[in-house]
């Protein structure tokens, strides 16, 4: 199992935890972004820059995902993908999407642009709290029980 971040949008307290779990597992763990990233000297963690452009970090990854491969993400329709493809997709607020949960999400998602393209605002989304960290590394630590 390898394991893909959609590095542009992802907190650097998640990355962090992902650094050390790339370590303790001794996994392949690939930051995608479309600019420079610092990361940790090791042989486990790995940058790739993208160019600039619309989904181009996206289909980066939806091209390097495997069957069983973990990709962190906040993007609903690249967790589609991955999903499509047999991979794992978790966000960064410790949601594990779900081929039985995706299509809710998509509508939700959907529905959000639709509002914002009348003018409406909706706002970002909330801080990330401690309760959401601690929702990601424990869904991480049980995809990598299960997975390693």
């Amino acid at each position: 199992m390898k394991i893909y971040v959609d590095a542009d949008a992802c907190p650097a307290v998640i990355k962090d935890i992902l650094y050390r779990a790339a370590e303790r597992k001794q996994l392949q763990l690939m930051l995608i972004a479309n600019h420079a990233l610092r990361v940790p000297t090791s042989k486990y963690i790995s940058t790739l820059i993208v160019n600039s452009g619309f989904d181009v970090a996206d289909n980066e990854i939806v091209q390097r995902c495997q069957p069983g491969d973990l990709v962190i993400t906040a993007d609903i329709p690249l967790a589609a993908e991955i999903l499509a493809k047999g991979g794992q997709a978790l966000s960064p607020r410790g949601e594990l999407f779900t081929k039985d949960s995706i299509g809710a999400r998509l509508n939700v998602r959907d529905f959000m642009e639709t509002l914002r393209s009348s003018g409406i605002q909706s706002g970002g989304p909330p801080p990330l709290h401690q309760r959401d960290r601690m929702a990601f590394a424990n869904h991480l630590d049980r995809i990598l029980a299960r997975s390693c």
